[in-house]
């Protein structure tokens, strides 16, 4: 007699329906269903493994934990990030608080203000305007043109974070997943891609927090330093300007001009500088690749944390799950970074500062509020600084604008705007330490080039000389005699 259970299926609709679609989420369709017969097979009870997981016993609430993590694990393009879910959270970040469409009276706004900043910069810099249209954003526009660039950013770091919860959680899954395995469980299911599923995405949803977050509180496409659009161009977000512009003595109009020079700046540097946006992006990822996580530090905030509240497990991520601990490629790609950020930002306040002095009369005090910003941060960089250790914001840009301004000095916007064309002119972490001393040795280099290039030329007209008073001394009859001509055909003797 066979004593082996008959087959049964345990739990309500409900539950079994939900359990369908979040294998579906992981498995896909096909693999699902066979996953779904196995588990039949074995007697699956829902309620059963939900007690033996330390999961929702409630059918209600266990349903609802259930399409919490469909909808985490459903990840329609692939890869390390979900961004599928960064994108829905950053749009809704965004529109905290109102996101208003841009209206015809503020598009033609900003596109007067970066006309003018536009002219105005020509007076100051070698740089060219750069191409593309003037645009007026909304925050969810912002969040749309700059995501794609924040992807490429990011996806670096989350594949580390993705290989370290596996890694992490990958055992305590498997014990917690007990009931689904073994003889007549769900064979194929891998607890570890699970958890890897799921980094990408509390990942997407901690990125997209971050964006949506900073999407209110952007000026313009380049207050990060960081050249976030995938073409040269500009863009402006009016409502953020006129908040910003309410709580200050200076005229909306005026403050408007001044970040439009700003932006304008921006745009000039990284479409006339061909090198530089890879530079910066590619210096990024080279930090973001070798980011050390703390495997004890996340298995213990996923582990206090309930799996049914996604919310919970962005907040655990957000609450430094990450080990800081870099190695020294890291430092010194972090440095770089650092170093190139300021630069950045210190030539834009120079200019800015240069450009708007004959046109805005509160030109100073916006430029010191715009440094006071810088210095404070905000919410967003906060959130990316505890992300992947990166400050957004460079500390060093005042000591940058007094180096620019003092090349500027020494030899003229031309030689200022000369250092930017190689990557190798650029000024060093020790050099904004020593403005004055960069200053100094750049001229004396400048000197002593000079001299050599006086030297070389001398040698070459002395040489030129010597050549042509040889030529001048030359017998016109040498090397003619009639018996050792080559094409003489008469025998001699």
């Amino acid at each position: 007699m066979n004593d082996q259970p008959i087959p049964h299926q345990g739990g309500s609709p409900a539950d079994r329906e939900a359990w369908r679609a979040l294998l579906r989420s992981m498995l896909g369709e096909e693999a699902a269903e066979e996953a779904m017969r196995a588990l039949d097979a074995g007697g699956f009870d829902p309620a059963a493994v939900a007690k033996a997981a330390g999961l929702p016993q409630d059918p209600g609430a266990m349903s609802g934990m259930l399409a919490h993590l469909q909808r985490l694990l459903a990840n329609p393009g692939g890869g390390p990030v979900n961004w599928s879910l960064a994108h829905d959270v950053a749009r809704q970040a965004a529109h905290a608080g109102g996101d208003p469409s841009v209206t015809a009276a503020q598009a033609s706004q900003v596109s007067q203000a970066l006309t003018a900043a536009d002219l105005w910069l020509d007076a100051v810099t070698e740089f060219a305007p750069a191409p593309g249209a003037y645009q007026a954003w909304n925050r969810s526009e912002w969040v749309e043109r700059t995501l794609p660039v924040w992807k490429r950013l990011a996806e670096p770091i989350a594949e580390s974070v993705a290989t370290a919860l596996a890694d992490a959680i990958g055992a305590q899954a498997t014990e917690a997943m007990g009931p689904l395995g073994g003889a007549g469980g769900l064979a194929g299911l891998d607890p570890a891609a699970m958890m890897r599923q799921l980094g990408g995405a509390v990942f997407g949803m901690q990125v997209g927090q971050a964006v949506g977050t900073l999407a209110r509180e952007v000026f313009g496409s380049t207050d990060t330093g960081l050249p976030l659009l995938e073409t040269p161009g500009y863009a402006l977000v009016p409502a953020t300007i006129a908040e910003y512009s309410s709580g200050l003595d200076a005229p909306a109009e005026e403050v408007r001009h001044f970040l439009a020079v700003r932006e304008a700046a921006h745009a000039r540097l990284f479409a006339q500088v061909p090198w530089l946006r890879a530079h910066l992006l590619g210096t990024v990822e080279e930090y973001a690749r070798g980011i050390a996580i703390d495997t004890a530090r996340m298995e213990e905030a996923i582990r206090s944390i309930d799996p049914s509240d996604p919310e919970a497990l962005r907040e655990a991520f957000s609450g430094g799950v990450f080990a800081l601990e870099r190695t020294p490629a890291q430092d010194a790609a972090l440095r770089r970074l650092e170093t190139a950020l300021a630069l950045v930002e210190g030539w834009v306040e120079h200019v800015t500062g240069l450009a708007v002095a004959p046109h805005l009369p509160h030109g100073v005090p916006l430029r010191e509020m715009l440094r006071r910003r810088r210095a404070a941060g905000g919410p967003a960089e906060q959130t990316f600084a505890a992300l992947v250790g990166l400050e957004l914001r460079p500390r060093r840009a005042r000591e940058a604008a007094s180096l620019w301004a003092g090349v500027e000095k020494d030899g003229g916007t031309a030689a200022r705007d000369a250092i930017w064309a190689h990557p190798d002119l650029l000024p060093t972490a020790e050099d904004l330490d020593d403005a004055a001393g960069f200053v100094a040795r750049r001229a004396a280099a400048a000197a002593s080039e000079q001299d050599l290039d006086a030297a070389l030329a001398s040698i070459l007209d002395e040489a030129d000389r010597a050549a042509r008073e040889g030529e001048g001394s030359v017998d016109p009859k040498a090397g003619t005699d009639e018996t050792t001509r080559p094409d003489d055909d008469t025998p001699t003797g």
